[in-house]
């Protein structure tokens, strides 16, 4: 019941969110070759990948403030981190999560009621591709998403690499390289994790927006590798160290 197995408990249940709210139908379309969706059902599978990815944002940088008292502040450790802290950290990652990215899907189904076609270029309904495929100005739409996914993306990291450069400071002044070693151990799978979930995440943005000239399939396999690497690899990694 250490801080840290609390906050992988709920990396856990938000990589079946991320999972549940994507494989089944996912499944469906290369198995049975169920391509239809309903818009309602397309906007409610966006708000459940979106949220969820942006909560799981959180749960990291609350994983790496986690790591920071440990290290820099090892005796005020569990007096800081208290249950109650933790949960109150993952009811704030939620909130953010849905205040966030409430907006994305309520801004579709007011705004945009005409599509060009009802063919999206996605193994699942992203905000970009469904944005893409619709009629009328879609400009505070692309702004507010765009907007949010950059917030999200360069708060967090400069935070947990701000939490990282005191940890590496306190590290360099401990005595033996031995110790050194040890200390470091306990952040190698949280990193590890971090970069398997912000990787593919910048890579697929960034290819969505600036990469006009990438093949489609190239956009397909990057935004379902986005989707699919985190949850292979979070339990292969934490089960590893543990």
């Amino acid at each position: 019941h250490q801080p840290m197995y609390l906050l992988l408990c709920m990396l856990a249940v938000i990589d079946l969110v991320l999972s549940t709210s994507t494989m089944p139908k996912l499944l469906a379309i290369f198995w049975f070759g169920a391509h239809n969706i309903d818009l309602d059902a397309c906007l409610a599978q966006m708000f459940f990948i979106h949220c969820f990815a942006t909560v799981e944002s959180g749960i990291f940088l609350a994983m790496a403030f986690d790591r920071y008292v440990a290290i820099c502040d090892p005796l005020r450790h569990t007096s800081v981190l208290t249950h109650a802290w933790v949960c109150r950290l993952g009811l704030a990652a939620l909130l953010r999560g849905v205040l966030y990215i409430g907006p994305l899907p309520l801004m579709i189904r007011l705004r945009l009621s005409l599509y060009r076609t009802q063919i999206i270029a996605h193994s699942y309904c992203e905000h970009m591709a469904v944005i893409t495929v619709a009629c009328g100005d879609t400009t505070v739409n692309d702004l507010y998403g765009m907007g949010i996914g950059f917030l999200i993306l360069i708060l967090d990291s400069v935070a947990i690499t701000a939490s990282y450069v005191m940890i590496f400071r306190a590290v360099r002044g401990l005595a033996t390289p031995e110790a050194r070693l040890k200390t470091l151990g306990t952040c190698s799978s949280h990193i590890c994790a971090i970069l398997v979930f912000y990787i593919p995440i910048a890579v697929s943005s960034l290819t969505h927006r600036f990469g006009h000239h990438v093949p489609p399939h190239i956009h397909i396999l990057l935004a379902n590798f986005y989707l699919l690497i985190p949850p292979i690899l979070n339990p292969v990694i934490y089960r590893m160290k543990t």
